[in-house]
């Protein structure tokens, strides 16, 4: 039995008039109305998502590895006992289908809530309600579509009631748990990651579809089949719409050439505050660091075709420039300001082709992460000394005074010294030199290390305090 609160968006019946209790003392709670059926039949004119969503696991299409033989919720529906756990995935995959299925497959009731709409009142009913559920022996699902949206206080009222077996917690999100769930509520529940609808699972739900539309006048190729699976980009629910938008007016059997026509094509999915802003972010880093040329001018276009912001884009193969290619190819890093600068003058769309350019050019070449690694380290190494003073020849004096007390005694100035190099130690005294930057024989780097290990031969030779070091690798 399922009974929905504070979901606003279920047909507008408000938050208090919704809850449907399955027992009486849950009933007289919601002032003695009758309880919510299980799964009301959709209006005629409901979308066709909400008209074809499944109310048994066998029948959703996708998620195998979860639901399939085997699965792990698949064996908790043949257990008849569920276990609170969280469904992460994009849009359009069934995570809600899954619970819904999933809980009346096991005899649970089903409550269901929305934390975009849902506040404090809304979880005390919730609660109240799975409290009067199992003291008349049966099993509730709290169920919690957008479950991140949810404040960290919010989260953690699910604490009691899942501890002290009140309820089974279901969390649907499309955000990376890890980041956005509390940590105790992760540690109660396990995490289900669902994956795009496959090609073929897409198919699938368009055959449906297809079948489900009354008085249709149109069909579909298989090859156009082929092409609305690849717009719906792993999304069943998008798939449904796409459908939809043919269904108002398209006639005839439509081919793959009909079907572009016709079709207002579906913008790829890329929330910019999310996971997807990211991973797309990293793909091309990774590509350009890995000298993947081809795929790093993929992901480059994908995310100016997902509408990210080029001066993002440019920001991160600047850091890049830096962090991976380095001092391997000085002139990266000088490209890409160069970039930038050209990309601000040009605009859209020329400015695209500057993107381009650098990211062929940083993925082609020659990589050192060794400055970046050795800054890294000189920092931690500074924070635990910040209270060594530099050595007296290190620091100015500027007075009679400052030349009184030792300061700037003993500098050699390097540019009158044989070589320009006066072999003297920098370091603060007593610190043993640490040698943090050891260059790759790679590009400018190559004459960097020779460079490198003449020096350190030279302050060997001159006993300088700290010059450590010998050849670098």
């Amino acid at each position: 039995m399922a009974a929905a609160v504070g979901n606003r968006g279920a047909g507008g019946r408000g938050d208090v008039d919704l809850f449907g209790a399955p027992v009486e003392a849950a009933d007289r709670r919601a002032g003695g109305r009758s309880p919510a059926p299980a799964a009301e039949p959709p209006a005629p004119d409901a979308p066709l998502a909400a008209r074809l969503r499944p109310s048994s696991l066998a029948d959703v299409v996708g998620q195998d590895h979860l639901i399939g033989d085997g699965g792990a919720i698949a064996r908790m529906v043949a257990a008849g006992q569920l276990r609170s756990f969280i469904l992460w995935g994009p849009p359009g995959v069934g995570k809600t289908t899954i619970a819904r299925a999933a809980a009346a497959a096991s005899g649970y009731h089903f409550c269901e809530l929305s934390a975009v709409f849902s506040g404090v009142a809304d979880l005390r009913r919730a609660f109240d309600w799975a409290r009067d559920v199992r003291a008349a022996g049966g099993r509730a699902v709290l169920f919690v579509d957008e479950i991140h949206r949810f404040n960290r206080a919010q989260q953690d009222a699910f604490l009691p009631p899942v501890e002290n077996g009140d309820a089974v917690l279901i969390g649907a999100t499309t955000e990376n748990p890890s980041f956005e769930l509390n940590g105790a509520l992760l540690s109660r529940a396990a995490t289900f990651i669902l994956k795009p609808l496959e090609a073929d699972d897409l198919k699938a739900l368009a055959r449906r579809g297809l079948a489900a539309i009354e008085d249709r006048r149109f069909d579909l190729t298989d090859e156009a089949l082929d092409l609305i699976a690849a717009y719906a980009g792993g999304d069943g629910r998008r798939l449904f719409s796409m459908l939809e938008e043919l269904a108002a007016d398209a006639e005839g059997r439509l081919d793959a050439g009909a079907l572009k026509e016709r079709l207002s094509r579906a913008s790829p999915r890329h929330d910019k505050s999310g996971d997807g802003h990211y991973d797309l972010a990293s793909a091309l880093q990774k590509s350009i660091r890995g000298s993947d040329v081809d795929a790093a001018l993929y992901w480059a276009a994908r995310l100016l075709n997902a509408g990210e912001s080029p001066r993002f884009i440019l920001r991160r193969l600047m850091v890049t420039a830096s962090e991976d290619i380095g001092n391997a190819d000085p002139e990266a890093v000088r490209l890409a300001v160069a970039a930038r600068e050209a990309f601000d003058f040009l605009g859209r769309p020329e400015g695209d082709i500057v993107i381009g350019q650098l990211t062929a050019y940083l993925a082609a070449a020659p990589k050192s992460n060794r400055a970046h690694a050795a800054f890294k380290a000189a920092k931690a190494l500074a924070a635990e000394t910040a209270a060594l003073a530099p050595p007296p020849h290190a620091v100015n004096a500027p007075t009679d005074l400052m030349k009184a007390i030792g300061r700037g005694e003993g500098y050699i100035y390097d540019h009158d010294a044989p070589d320009a190099f006066g072999a003297q130690n920098f370091l603060p005294h007593g610190l043993q030199r640490p040698d943090y930057y050891r260059p790759r024989e790679v590009g400018a780097e190559a004459a960097m290390k020779e460079r490198m290990a003449a020096w350190a031969r030279r302050r060997r030779e001159e006993g300088e305090e700290g010059a450590g070091g010998g050849e670098r690798d």
